[in-house]
């Protein structure tokens, strides 16, 4: 995988996913972001919204991303990914509406 989901873990190809929901966006440390996803992501978190948008076509949500995945077009196969991110984490943020 281009991605490590453990906490701790560190990065791969692409940053560490421990704990992204509610993260600030490209906000972790010791990773190179692209230019276009730095400047994407002034005062912006990883909330349930972005991360679908992202996760739906990387590079129609952040033009220049050096993202090569080509999303996932499936409401319900987003849908399973956010939730198993959401999973990453001591604490898991709240789902929307609770």
């Amino acid at each position: 995988p281009c991605h490590n989901f453990a906490e701790g873990a560190g990065n791969k190809v692409g940053p560490a996913l421990y704990n992204i929901v509610n993260r600030p966006i490209a906000s972790v440390a010791g990773f190179g972001y692209s230019g276009a996803l730095k400047a994407y992501a002034t005062d912006k978190t990883w909330t349930y919204e972005e991360l679908n948008g992202f996760l739906y076509k990387p590079k129609a949500h952040v033009k220049g991303t050096s993202m090569g995945f080509a999303g996932l077009k499936k409401t319900p196969e987003r849908a399973n990914m956010i939730g198993y991110l959401r999973s990453l984490s001591a604490t898991p943020a709240a789902l929307p509406g609770s």
